[in-house]
């Protein structure tokens, strides 16, 4: 059953909602517990996938998915 956790894009450490709420720009919203699938890059700021390369130059702005 997937259910929706909270994380630092910087440290990719989960924190409360009230936190990602207060900082949006640097926080993302996952769903967990589904199927596994390949490693994604996910821009904190705006929500869109992005190319590996853009997540090496901006590390503390994206999140690393699996």
């Amino acid at each position: 059953m997937a259910r929706k956790v909270t994380r630092s894009a910087g440290t990719g450490r989960f924190v409360k909602v009230s936190t990602a709420k207060s900082h949006p720009k640097t926080t993302v919203t996952q769903t967990v517990g589904g199927k596994a699938g390949p490693t994604r890059h996910r821009s904190a700021v705006t929500g869109h996938f992005v190319k590996p390369a853009t997540a090496a130059r901006h590390p503390t702005r994206t999140i690393k998915e699996n």
